[in-house]
């Protein structure tokens, strides 16, 4: 491994899979290039809200988004990246969070990936697009994926689907 990838997101598993990932890196020298991505649709969601305030004041474009997300995961990282003597770089990038994690990869030139991922149900993993999934069947080298309970949420759209698919 000389350069990875590793993915956070603003769930608790980015502190897990961020020292998971600095530790190795640490340990064979290698190059870490932490990544945030915001969804197209989160971006949007946040600018629309900003604009229905009405304030002449409120800028929210991509620089300012991308400068938020950069600095939730520098914070995320410094604390995760605690004591390891460890080379690392923030990236953050707006859009399609499959598709973004990909290129990146190929642009860093990153020969290894960490992600987190979610436990999920069969029928789960039947109904709903996988991140997780779709980066690994699509990443060319080795993917290091940190699993995780199905929170309440998902379990409540599985539960949602099922009963869609069975009518």
């Amino acid at each position: 491994m000389e350069r990875a990838l590793v993915v956070v997101s603003p769930e608790e598993r980015s502190h897990r899979i961020l020292r998971e990932a600095g530790e190795l890196a640490a340990g064979s020298g290698a190059e870490l290039v932490v990544l945030t991505v915001l969804p197209d649709e989160e971006f949007e969601r946040t600018r629309s809200a900003l604009a229905s305030v009405g304030s002449s004041d409120v800028v929210y474009g991509i620089d300012q988004a991308i400068e938020s997300a950069t600095r939730r995961a520098k914070g995320v990282a410094r604390e995760a990246f605690e004591g390891l003597d460890l080379d690392y770089r923030i990236v953050a990038d707006i859009g399609p969070e499959a598709d973004t994690i990909l290129e990146t990869a190929r642009w860093e030139g990153c020969d290894h990936l960490f992600i987190s991922g979610r436990r999920r149900s069969p029928a789960g993993k039947l109904i709903s697009r996988d991140l997780t999934q779709s980066v690994m069947l699509n990443f060319d080298g080795p993917v290091t994926v940190l699993l995780g309970e199905e929170s309440s949420e998902d379990a409540k759209e599985n539960e949602k689907g099922k009963s869609g698919l069975l009518a």
